[in-house]
């Protein structure tokens, strides 16, 4: 429905060039969107006035604090936010990264609360419908995806995802995953996996549940 090229700006280096520069190649290209870590701000206003739609992130060590207390979520709103949207296109809001497959019981227990607490405080910004909230998940949280027809949450991870699921449907906010394809292809042996795996002409596979015929890893 709304087809897009992304990247995520990664700041675990030490030879990166400024923001500004950043901001200048993603404006020469045709990515419309990118995702920071955390929420440099820096780097949220070198990407201001530039129509980049930007995700932010809380990170993992943020949630109990965001959990506790809804004061917390409404200072992180007006830290990370407020001062620079909307010249800076800020749409997204992620709260901490894979957390269920920490098998942290505390940690996922709050993870929703979290969530909740962050989107009343968009909400309380007037921004409730304009900026979304998430969380980002492992590819792990499927106990079964092969082939796609079959695909299922596993049974550990359910429960929690269900309030989960339930608060993106509630909100109208993307369900978001790290989808890494080196480790299908580390562990699938057939000879045309690579070039499935990179978007390269072959011969596609078939799911064998529904007869759909998938060009990539990406779609399958």
């Amino acid at each position: 429905a709304e087809p897009f090229i992304g990247v995520n700006y990664g700041q675990v280096a030490d030879n990166l060039p400024p923001p500004s520069a950043t901001a200048k190649l993603l404006k020469s290209t045709s990515i419309e969107k990118v995702r920071l870590y955390g929420a440099d701000p820096a780097i949220i206003k070198a990407l201001a006035n530039t129509e980049i739609g930007i995700v932010i992130g809380a990170a993992n060590g943020d949630i109990p604090s965001l959990a506790s207390d809804p004061n917390s979520a409404a200072q992180w709103i007006n830290s990370n936010v407020l001062p620079f949207y909307p010249a800076s296109k800020i749409i997204l809001i992620t709260v901490g990264n894979e957390v269920l497959t920490t098998n942290d019981p505390n940690l996922i227990n709050q993870l929703l609360p979290a969530m909740q607490n962050m989107q009343n405080a968009i909400n309380g910004a007037s921004l409730g419908g304009k900026i979304k909230v998430s969380t980002v998940h492992s590819m792990a949280v499927l106990g079964q995806s092969d082939p796609p027809s079959s695909g299922l949450f596993s049974p550990s991870y359910q429960p929690a995802l269900k309030g989960l699921l339930q608060f993106h449907k509630d909100n109208g906010s993307p369900f978001a995953i790290n989808p890494y394809p080196f480790f299908a292809y580390q562990s699938d042996s057939r000879p045309e996996t690579l070039a499935f795996c990179l978007f390269q002409p072959n011969a596609g596979r078939v799911d064998s549940g529904n007869g759909i015929k998938y060009m990539n890893m990406f779609d399958a």
